[in-house]
């Protein structure tokens, strides 16, 4: 925390001057004032902390100057002085929000220790306050965020919204939210979690699909120092960085199956033991998980443990694709240009009519993560205020394909067929090592298993 400053206000010079001189020595800030209506103005020009306020004054008495000074500066802690300290003074001051009370005479390293204990409480009261702005804009932000995947007059999202809200009011049930990729099930993971009352507690994102297998307990649960080579301090696993709060845990369907039953154990007894150690540590996290696959069938084909399918989807909420709600996209769409034209500077003054007819045509295979990428594409290449269909780059439409012409040879594109051979494509260069393939296709190692599974590859 920065230098506190202080305001002394006493009409005796000398009582100023002496206490001034001894909070300079011990690093504070100091302003002085003998009248009320100098300390008034100084508080008007400074960001004061303290103001250390005698009763006996001039023009006004300090009784009826501190609930002013708490009146108009809420923040600022007011410690009183008097040469009359008489019961009822105090009383009145106490009940007025002074911080502390000191009969004259009195010692000045007992004023420093007040000083102190008041300090320690305004620390904490900034702390809170710059955590509370940040929550509160965390909470924007995701509105903002959420807002677009919630944004619609379809039943189906009506229906999600609707579930949401009577999830997020029960605090400890585990949730899981399905639907294809780019759909926004983190972002309505946050927006149960903002919704909640846990919203004032960390929120932790993980993709299970990006965690090696080797450093899952470390990573969900915490290691301890010297646990295993390399742990050259001791860590927190992401359960306790969510402590009272809200764990994601996004792709749960690749999360490894040996790694699934100690997942499972720590959601039946909420309390986890760090890597090296014994000691149980009590949790109380939400945890909301969230797949593209369907876990339930993965689970009888021994692909997912049955019983951790059953213990995560005590409440589940499924994400339509972006096509099966075509309704919404024009309202979609809309806020998509409102947003990237407001974080790009550029604004739009004019759409053509036909944008909106050949988004609602179009199938959407990334759902509404393409159409925020469409968007975002277009107004930076739009000129004069005006997005022109020509901006955009819209390709299969709902029952066709687009053909193409290339050197007099029909190409017809499917997005599953193009994912197909492109993963060929990568294998055959890898020499058909998983890995390298991996990393050509700049997905996790896990993610490409799992597509070769799908394409029985």
């Amino acid at each position: 925390m920065e230098k506190i400053k202080i305001l002394v206000v006493d009409d005796e010079q000398r009582v100023r001057d002496e206490i001034s001189e001894f909070l300079i020595q011990n690093k504070y800030k100091v302003y002085k004032a003998g009248l009320p209506s100098a300390a008034f103005e100084l508080l008007k020009k400074n960001e004061i902390d303290i103001v250390i306020l005698d009763i006996k004054l001039p023009e006004m008495d300090g009784l009826s100057v501190l609930p002013r000074i708490k009146k108009d500066y809420p923040d600022i802690e007011v410690i009183m002085i008097s040469g009359h300290g008489d019961m009822s003074s105090v009383i009145e001051a106490m009940r007025e929000g002074a911080a502390d009370f000191f009969p004259k005479p009195f010692r000045l390293m007992d004023i420093n220790l007040a000083i102190q204990r008041t300090a320690r409480y305004l620390n904490l009261s900034h702390k809170y306050k710059a955590l509370e702005k940040n929550f509160s804009l965390i909470s924007e932000e995701i509105q903002k965020q959420v807002g677009h995947n919630l944004i619609g007059k379809s039943d189906a999202m009506q229906n999600v919204i609707s579930m949401m809200a009577k999830v997020a009011n029960v605090d400890n049930t585990t949730v899981l939210i399905t639907g294809d990729s780019g759909t926004g099930k983190e972002l309505v993971a946050r927006g149960i979690h903002y919704m909640s009352m846990r919203k004032k507690q960390f929120f932790h994102s993980v993709n299970c699909s990006a965690v090696p297998e080797t450093l899952f307990e470390s990573e969900f649960f915490g290691h301890k120092k010297g646990a295993f080579t390399g742990a050259v301090e001791s860590k927190a696993g992401w359960f306790e960085i969510a402590n009272n709060g809200s764990l994601f845990l996004d792709e749960i369907g690749d999360m490894p199956l040996s790694q699934q039953a100690k997942l499972l154990r720590v959601l039946e007894e909420r309390s986890v033991s760090r890597v090296g150690s014994h000691d149980k540590i009590n949790v109380d996290v939400r945890v909301i998980a969230a797949s593209n696959q369907a876990l339930e069938k993965m689970s009888y084909e021994k692909k997912f443990r049955l019983d951790l399918y059953h213990r995560i989807s005590t409440f589940v909420i499924h994400l339509p694709p972006l096509r099966e709600r075509k309704e919404d996209i024009p309202l979609i769409f809309k806020h998509f240009v409102d947003l990237y034209s407001e974080r790009l500077g550029k604004k739009i003054k004019t759409i053509e009519p036909e944008i909106t007819k050949e988004l609602v045509r179009y199938s959407f295979p990334g759902n509404i993560r393409e159409l925020r990428n469409m968007v975002e594409r277009a107004i930076i290449i739009s000129e004069n205020g005006i997005l022109k269909l020509s901006d955009f780059q819209i390709g299969r439409r709902d029952g066709e394909n687009i053909i193409e012409e290339q050197q007099g040879v029909q190409m017809v594109w499917d997005l599953e067929d193009a994912e197909k051979r492109l993963i060929k494509k990568a294998l055959e260069k890898s020499n058909n090592n998983k890995s390298k393939a991996a990393e050509l296709l700049k997905i996790s190692w896990q993610s490409l298993d799992r597509r070769l599974k799908k394409f029985d590859l």
